[in-house]
């Protein structure tokens, strides 16, 4: 009886090995995917990724700043144009005479000059004599409070 009992045993562990050996072929192997060359790639990946980044984000910045001062040197220049324009336009004795008459209000000799006033301006513009007698201070905070009103 013994015999048999191992016997059985003995088929029953064969059967079993049977069995696992056409699972693991049916099965293809498993690797780790983790290997020692892939954690190595992985590593100088991300200090590559942490040492060029400080350096790639000033390259980016600078290339901005470059772009700016270029465009502020290019509106610098049309703003010393025009003022070359403007300063040749100043040496013509007929266009300063033009706006001395205009700014100025400067008549010819001979000429009679007119003021002629719209009615725009406040009333309390001319003040008159009581202005000067108050304290400066009480003068501004009227002002103050005739801009606030108006």
């Amino acid at each position: 009886m013994p015999a048999d009992r191992f016997s059985t045993a003995i088929r029953l562990k064969a059967l079993g090995e049977q069995a696992a050996a056409r699972v693991q072929r049916a099965r293809p192997p498993r690797r780790n995917r983790l290997t020692g060359r892939a954690a190595l790639l992985a590593l100088v990946m991300c200090s590559l990724v942490v040492v060029l980044a400080y350096p790639i984000r000033q390259y980016i910045s600078q290339r901005s700043d470059i772009t700016e001062q270029r465009r502020k040197a290019q509106e610098a220049g049309e703003a010393l144009d025009r003022l070359r324009d403007q300063k040749a336009r100043w040496q013509d004795p007929e266009y300063v005479r033009q706006q001395a008459r205009r700014h100025l209000h400067y008549v010819m000799p001979g000429e009679t000059g007119y003021i002629v006033q719209d009615g725009s301006r406040s009333a309390t513009a001319h003040r008159g004599p009581e202005a000067a007698r108050r304290p400066w201070y009480e003068n501004l905070w009227e002002g103050t409070d005739t801009a606030d009103k108006g």
